[in-house]
């Protein structure tokens, strides 16, 4: 299994406890179990990954926020582009993944996933966490 489809798969996950407000690792497994994932080590990655969002989410929500253009507020952003949002900035900023490959998948996701606007949203706000936080090289 390639890592835009774990990718993928995390963003779903992500995507579902939002709708849910459930962070539980009950929750989180069923989830899991219901996908094409055989290894284990790959569903840990996944629970790692999801649960340090989590853990950070107020300095992820924080970024999101900052980083809207002034007329934006957070609770007009779709669950579908916070979750894109969320696990980006996770990926940047805490597991260091080079912003080039995270943003180029964000915005596949955002097409794939998301309405007409969600590729260029979900492109300029992390295009611009990135400018703030000097991750260009």
């Amino acid at each position: 299994m390639n890592k835009s489809t774990i990718r993928e798969i995390t963003f779903q996950l992500l995507y579902s406890l939002e709708i849910q407000k459930n962070y539980e690792t009950d929750t989180i497994e069923l989830f899991l179990n219901n996908t094409e994932i055989n290894s284990d080590k790959i569903k840990q990655e996944i629970i790692n990954d999801v649960n340090n969002i989590n853990e950070n989410n107020n300095e992820i929500i924080s970024h999101i926020s900052d980083n809207l253009k002034s007329d934006w507020k957070l609770e007009r952003i779709s669950k579908i582009n916070l979750a894109l949002l969320k696990l980006a900035i996770y990926e940047m900023l805490i597991k260091k993944i080079p912003y080039k490959i995270v943003i180029n998948e964000a915005v596949e996701l955002a097409k794939k996933y998301g309405e007409d606007t969600s590729k260029s949203f979900v492109n300029g706000v992390l295009a611009t966490v990135v400018k703030k936080n000097s991750l260009e090289e």
